[in-house]
């Protein structure tokens, strides 16, 4: 039986749409030891439909991409084989620490779920950007599939 890759991969629309849709990617860096270094993470899509997320400057997976800037990105849902659907983004990062911009940069992005960083939180919150950075990925690859495609036909 032919490859049926072609007839489950998602174009890029359907990407967006998927990607806008789910609550949670999985960061995955190259660790010190040379181990992946996944971390489940919450995050936003910019107007170049670049992946967004903020962590504190101190993280492991922060320093792990000063170190090397490459990371994969996965997105995935379905419990049942006809409904597995994924994207696999291969991509790089940009660290943006500048600590006076980090919530005016955040405030304009499209969060796919509900992030503590979306509302004015008061103090509490503000307090904690001075110790933040963005992550900013831009894909030089996607691998796509979505079973559903298949229409139950294996």
């Amino acid at each position: 039986m032919p490859s049926r890759r072609a007839a489950i991969e998602m174009n890029p629309a359907e990407i967006a749409a998927y990607l806008s849709s789910q609550p949670r990617i999985i960061l995955v860096t190259n660790g010190p030891n040379g181990l992946p270094h996944p971390m489940p993470m919450n995050f936003a899509l910019d107007d170049d439909d670049r992946i967004v997320m903020t962590t504190f400057r101190k993280s492991q997976k922060v320093k792990n991409l000063e170190r090397d800037p490459r990371a994969a990105l996965l997105v995935e849902s379905g419990r049942d084989y006809a409904d597995l659907k994924s994207v696999l983004i291969y991509a790089n990062a940009e660290i943006i620490d500048d600590p006076d911009n980090i919530r005016e940069r955040l405030s304009g992005l499209r969060w796919t779920t509900a992030s503590p960083l979306r509302s004015d939180r008061g103090p509490q919150l503000a307090a904690t950007f001075a110790k933040r950075v963005i992550l900013r990925f831009t894909p030089f690859e996607y691998v796509s599939w979505d079973h559903a495609k298949l229409g139950g036909r294996y």
